[in-house]
């Protein structure tokens, strides 16, 4: 009888834990996706650095080469085991479309369009993975949700758009595909995140294209003329260790922790985020409006935040 109390007993306790972590775990998953917001923030600037040093395919190549060898020590270094061939597919997408697509496409873009203009992309990118993310998993964000995200798609396109004098480049088609193809990547990496640490999910989309990605850099070294300066080689650091590895490994953590939609959304800062870098780094001229700008766009992350997924 005394037992059976004890377990009498313990039964509430049971049934009020799970609450507490699932909203620790949003916490931390919100936390661990902003944090690949910023990483990313600085991917355009420091390609602009790289570009000072290396021509696009070099950069992009060397880029993923140094990317794939950081990632294939922490994979060897755990013992990590090939991924279940159920895997490849999704693998695949994430590989060609964030370890390849996106930065080749941006890099290119970046030879005649400012770190600005190519923000466009990027105020894009959430609305455009929240749709893919829809397509892919048949969940259907709330009406409040979409309303949230198009008026901060809207705030952030106004925005750079006018920064760059409303102009249109012949840039702007590799940056409108790499907006498709890096949404493609994000919702399928964010998806296999659920069933894979997302360390793994980047560190083998990574290892997948370290061939290429080597064969790609002896042609293009071969062609393209390499001149080290120091922003040069710290911007290939950079797009290497911090965006192509560090950023999408939290980012992956974040997506899976709190949902594709939601942790999407919080990427509509990384336009903003990007042209503070830009002034800081680049030494471009920020406009009076991005203040302004940045409150409207942080307003609307909390609605995406708050609104049911």
């Amino acid at each position: 009888m005394r037992a059976q109390n004890s377990a009498i007993a313990s039964a509430p306790i049971a049934v009020d834990i799970p609450p507490v972590p699932r909203r620790s775990g949003d916490r931390a998953g919100t936390a661990l996706a902003a944090t690949g917001v910023v990483a990313f923030s600085l991917t355009f600037p420091s390609t602009v650095w790289g570009l000072d040093s290396f021509g696009p395919w070099s950069l992009v190549s060397l880029r993923s080469v140094l990317a794939a060898l950081v990632a294939g020590g922490f994979l060897l270094a755990f013992r990590v085991r090939l991924p279940e061939r159920r895997h490849w597919g999704s693998l695949l997408v994430v590989a060609g479309g964030v370890v390849v697509g996106f930065p080749l496409l941006t890099t290119l873009a970046l030879r005649s369009s400012s770190t600005s203009h190519a923000a466009v992309v990027v105020g894009l990118l959430p609305l455009t993975t929240a749709v893919f993310a829809a397509l892919r998993t048949g969940r259907r964000p709330s009406r409040a949700f979409w309303l949230a995200a198009l008026a901060g798609a809207a705030v952030v396109i106004v925005f750079t758009v006018s920064q760059s004098g409303g102009a249109v480049q012949t840039a702007d088609l590799y940056l409108f595909g790499a907006l498709l193809v890096c949404a493609a990547g994000y919702t399928e990496g964010g998806r296999l995140a659920a069933e894979l640490p997302g360390w793994q999910v980047v560190g083998w989309a990574l290892v997948f294209c370290l061939p290429l990605a080597v064969a790609g850099s002896a042609v293009a070294l071969a062609y393209e003329p390499v001149r080290l300066t120091a922003q040069g080689v710290a911007g290939l650091a950079w797009v290497a260790c911090g965006s192509a590895f560090f950023g999408l490994y939290v980012w992956y953590r974040g997506m899976a922790a709190i949902g594709i939609p939601r942790a999407s959304q919080l990427q509509l800062a990384q336009p903003l985020l990007t042209l503070v870098w830009s002034v800081a780094l680049l030494g471009e001229d920020l406009a009076p409006a991005a203040p302004v700008a940045a409150v409207a766009v942080l307003v609307c992350i909390a609605a995406t935040q708050r609104a049911r997924t």
